[in-house]
């Protein structure tokens, strides 16, 4: 099975190739040039591998939540490469990418991811792995750091920007529940094509992918910017 799978959810732009379990990756920092940048990394993954885009069995992008632009170009990206050669598509949630990326390096089955968020919030969730699938322990969401979701039990392995911007009020919420987090370097930061595509691939042979016009980012957030008055608000 090849499955094509890209995020543009963050600063960083990254595509991946998944063929039968091995992988090839792409990943820049994009600033604000995601639009310029995926198609190109796109068209160079599949000429490495020596594959066209229809040979592919489905295309696989990073639904968020992270950045309103970042997502619709995915989503946009994702849908027209896949209405073009006739493939499946799925929307994988960018905190579970992070989940799966953290449980690789530290070959855990409980993590919480956090993605800073801007505006003095963060996205949110919590998964178990269970029968080799993640389940949402705490589904995606918005919120201040120091209001974010409970957790039961310990050993709770973290990742996300989110903890390494807001380290002081997450680690009052979770307290020993958690590991450290004094060392940011040590986990998973942002979302990447990688775990995208190896999450996406066994839902894809399950049947699971679904018609391009279906697709749509997860945007949890509901508007982009702070008034004047919110932002003086925000900065006290």
């Amino acid at each position: 099975m090849n499955i094509l799978a890209f995020d543009t959810s963050t600063e960083y732009c990254s595509v991946a190739l998944w063929r039968a379990g091995e992988v090839l990756v792409r990943e820049v920092v994009a600033g604000q040039g995601h639009s310029e940048l995926l198609l190109p990394m796109v068209d160079e993954i599949l000429a490495e591998a020596g594959l066209a885009l229809t040979q592919l069995d489905g295309i696989a992008f990073g639904s968020g939540p992270g950045s309103f632009t970042g997502l619709r170009i995915a989503c946009g990206v994702a849908q027209g490469l896949a209405l073009g050669a006739d493939l499946p598509v799925l929307g994988i949630c960018t905190l579970e990418a992070l989940a799966e990326a953290a449980a690789v390096s530290a070959a855990q089955e409980r993590v919480v991811a956090a993605l800073d968020a801007r505006m003095g919030e963060i996205y949110h969730a919590a998964y178990h792995r269970d029968d080799n699938a993640w389940q949402a322990v705490s589904a995606p969401s918005l919120c201040l750091p120091q209001d974010a979701p409970p957790l039961s039990g310990t050993g709770w392995v973290v990742c996300g920007n989110g903890f390494a911007v807001y380290a002081e009020q997450l680690q009052a919420c979770y307290r020993a529940q958690i590991a450290s987090i004094a060392a940011p370097h040590q986990f998973p930061k942002t979302p990447h094509a990688r775990e995208i595509a190896s999450l996406a691939a066994p839902r894809f042979l399950q049947g699971l992918g679904t018609d391009a016009a279906e697709a749509a980012p997860l945007y949890i957030r509901n508007k982009v910017a702070l008034k004047e008055t919110e932002r003086d608000w925000a900065d006290r």
